[in-house]
């Protein structure tokens, strides 16, 4: 069936906040800034994920604060791109007076594991003429609840402190206050002129005596330079020739820059509270690591190459839980952190009056019993890759599977954390059917003590429950939960588990009932119907995806690749993707970017790749 493609962005309702595909990202494995076509950051946290935003407009236009540099007189649309195989932003201005691009990105330089740089540098480079550039920095602490002390600490330096909070901002433009606790600046930048802003995060206390060390003009050309080394090392640890081969490299890049360095943890996306019903209360805090995601994001750089985030992330679960599936939540904060309590902010009135902004998830709280088999399918590709568990690791593993064994006939939240009733979902009792059978495939591969003969009793009774309860017959498909006939776009990923393969008819009927009952102008939707909460949200990226890889694998080509460039296209102008998009509006929702849609991307590529092999052949599917 031919879909049409969902359409770009069309006229905008009258409102000072851009669309969300308007932002680009930037970061340096510990935060990360989201910045405007206009040229403006409107969203950065520092010095973590989840910190308090020093920057927020993107928020609460009136009073988040933000860091602008914009082209005096310029009514141009400026252009965009990142620097190849970098997280470097490059914007083109031009104006009446002439044309300058800027180039932005957070410093890296090597060993930035343990002592990152914590820098946004913001270089603006006259290209002709001798245009004036305007600079403002508003900086706002802790969610917009604390406008800054400025200190002047050297001749073109300032100090912003506030709270716990401190920025150290300096520039070769003269920054002064405005009597309203921010920095401007105007400036004429000639063709082959450079004009430099630092922002560093510093502890107000360290700030508050000595004056601290400003870089030099050359010392932040010298790190753009040190950036786009490190970005272009780990882009070549890569590999991948087949579909969408830039694009695939851009996720790639993306799913990187959400990975806390010093942990190795996965944050869903870097911001919190963007809608999926805009003006609704659909606003959920993504800056924490979940463990599916994580799961999946490692699987997909694997399968690029990039084995050592997989690794990162196994040894982040695995301490965070304290080696103990008694311990193991959905979700940690990015260092670990078990409290997650969602609390709302009320200093901001959200994105487009999306009310209210969250921060912290109470989803953390929940039962989701994916998990443990999102574990054991971690720790199986991990085996497979030449790493047997040692004897630690399997005791944890060996919880795991018991835990699975223990509660998979009991109701849990499911995959889309519904906040209403616990239900007995399919998908549920698919992954713990899959941790308990790679349990055991573990336990013969390595040799290791296991009760094998009860664990195959359950992984028998959790399949004749699913086969009994989870499957209509009357149209021959898989069903989102036991007794119920509604789809769910989660059943995508029952191949996943091993429990049924991709080309079983039972599946190949499931994905065309689902494509039928979910579709919504050539993108899928999560689940039909009512979830309790108001409105009606959009269309659910990663499904998309999902759908392409089915088909891909199901030797379904040209339907696969139709789906595929339909979800390709809900991307921005840079290759970024949202949670979700409204194919009516053409418009992004949800918090932005979404590592899991992003993940999705590149499993799909890389399964209409040419080269994609049959992933049954590592053992990862038999039974």
């Amino acid at each position: 069936m031919t879909r049409a493609a969902p359409a770009r962005a069309r006229r905008q309702p009258t409102t000072p906040y851009p669309p969300i595909g308007d932002y680009a990202l930037i970061g340096d494995c510990h935060s990360a800034a989201l910045i405007s076509r206009a040229g403006s950051i409107d969203w950065c946290c520092l010095p973590r994920f989840d910190s308090g935003s020093c920057f927020g407009r993107l928020l609460d236009w009136a009073r988040g604060g933000h860091c602008s540099v914009r082209l005096k007189g310029s009514r141009a649309t400026p252009e965009r791109a990142y620097l190849e195989g970098t997280l470097v932003l490059e914007t083109t201005f031009r104006g009446p007076d002439g044309e300058v691009r800027v180039l932005d990105f957070f410093a890296m330089r090597a060993g930035g594991r343990e002592n990152p740089r914590r820098e946004i540098v913001r270089i603006v480079e006259g290209i002709a003429g001798r245009p004036t550039v305007k600079i403002e920095v508003a900086v706002r602490f802790d969610y917009a609840e604390m406008r800054p002390w400025l200190r002047r600490v050297a001749e073109r330096g300032f100090a912003a402190i506030g709270g716990n909070d401190g920025l150290l901002i300096s520039s070769d433009a003269d920054l002064e206050p405005n009597g309203n606790h921010d920095l401007v600046a105007s400036v004429a930048v000639a063709a082959g002129e450079r004009v430099r802003l630092s922002i560093q995060y510093a502890r107000p206390e360290d700030l508050d005596g000595s004056p601290p060390r400003l870089p030099e003009p050359e010392d932040l050309d010298r790190r753009l330079d040190e950036t786009v080394g490190w970005w272009h090392r780990w882009s070549r640890e890569g590999r991948h020739e087949g579909r969408d081969d830039p694009g695939v490299r851009r996720s790639a890049l993306v799913l990187k820059a959400l990975t806390h360095a010093p942990t190795g943890a996965l944050v869903a996306a870097p911001t919190t509270s963007l809608p999926e019903v805009e003006g609704g209360s659909r606003n959920w805090d993504y800056r924490m690591s979940w463990i599916r995601d994580s799961s999946l994001a490692a699987r997909a750089l694997s399968a690029i190459g990039h084995d050592g985030e997989a690794d990162g992330f196994r040894r982040f679960v695995e301490r965070s839980a304290a080696g103990s599936a008694e311990e193991l939540q959905i979700m940690f904060g990015v260092g670990g952190e078990r409290r997650l309590v969602e609390i709302p902010v009320a200093s901001m009135e959200g994105y487009r009056r999306s009310a209210p902004v969250r921060v912290g998830n109470a989803a953390s709280e929940q039962r989701q019993w994916d998990v443990f088999g999102e574990l054991l399918g971690l720790a199986w590709r991990w085996h497979l890759r030449g790493h047997s568990p040692d004897d630690d690791y399997w005791r944890f593993l060996v919880e795991l599977v018991e835990a699975a064994a223990r509660f998979w006939a009991e109701p849990d939240r499911g995959i889309w954390e519904v906040r209403s009733r616990p239900s007995h979902f399919v998908y549920s009792k698919a992954m713990c059917w899959s941790a308990v059978n790679r349990g055991i495939r573990l336990s013969k591969a390595c040799e290791r003590t296991a009760p094998v003969r009860r664990w195959s009793r359950v992984r028998d009774e959790i399949k004749a429950a699913i086969e009994r309860d989870g499957y209509e017959r009357k149209r021959g498909v898989f069903v989102r939960s036991f007794g119920s006939r509604a789809m769910d776009a989660a059943l995508l990923l029952l191949p996943l588990t091993g429990l049924v393969e991709y080309g079983d008819e039972r599946m190949v009927r499931t994905v065309d009932c689902i494509r039928e009952e979910l579709e919504d102008g050539g993108l899928l939707r999560r689940y039909p119907g009512s979830d309790g909460l108001a409105g009606r949200e959009g269309a659910f990226l990663p499904a998309s995806f999902w759908l392409a890889e089915c088909l891909a694998r199901q030797s379904r080509t040209q339907e696969a690749t139709e789906v595929y460039d339909n979800a390709v296209a809900a991307a921005n102008d840079l290759g970024l993707f949202s949670e979700e998009f409204d194919p009516r509006r053409g418009q992004m929702l949800g918090n932005f970017p979404l590592g899991l849609t992003h993940l999705s991307h590149v499993l799909a590529a890389v399964a209409l790749s040419p080269r994609r092999g049959d992933e049954r052949d590592d053992g990862e599917y038999g039974r």
